[in-house]
């Protein structure tokens, strides 16, 4: 992979992103301007993680980064419950939103596996490993 816009993961992260902001920006929370802020910081963490990890070109550093953006896959669906149980969203508009984060957080995880146990360690790694044969 080239970018990290490449990755199916990231992919499934942007429509769960997109999910949210439909109801984000209809203004169906607007009675709750701190959830809305949030919200908005967690989403955006979600993208940042994994492009900043990925951009660090190492299997290590990118397994701990895309770590945190699973983490704020599961924060943002935390939010979303707490915005069903105040009356903010609609639970039949919460759920198509929360498959897509479930989906998200699993071939995250998915990724997480593969950069765990994979025998390349990155690309900042491959003119030492290539240098060293």
């Amino acid at each position: 992979m080239n970018d990290f816009t490449e990755f199916d993961a990231f992919q499934l992260c942007r429509d769960f992103a997109r999910s949210i902001a439909v109801p984000l920006n209809e203004g169906v929370f607007a009675r709750d301007p701190v959830l809305v802020a949030q919200l908005r910081k967690t989403v955006l963490s979600i993208y940042s993680n994994f492009a900043e990890g990925f951009e660090r070109d190492g299997n290590r550093e990118f397994f701990q980064f895309v770590s945190v953006s699973k983490g704020s896959v599961g924060e943002a669906r935390g939010q979303l419950l707490y915005a069903v149980d105040f009356g903010y969203l609609q639970i039949e508009r919460f759920e198509p939103i929360n498959t897509l984060g479930q989906r998200a957080s699993q071939c995250l995880g998915g990724l997480m596996r593969h950069l765990n146990t994979s025998e390349m360690r990155g690309r900042k790694f491959k003119f030492r490993d290539d240098r060293n044969r």
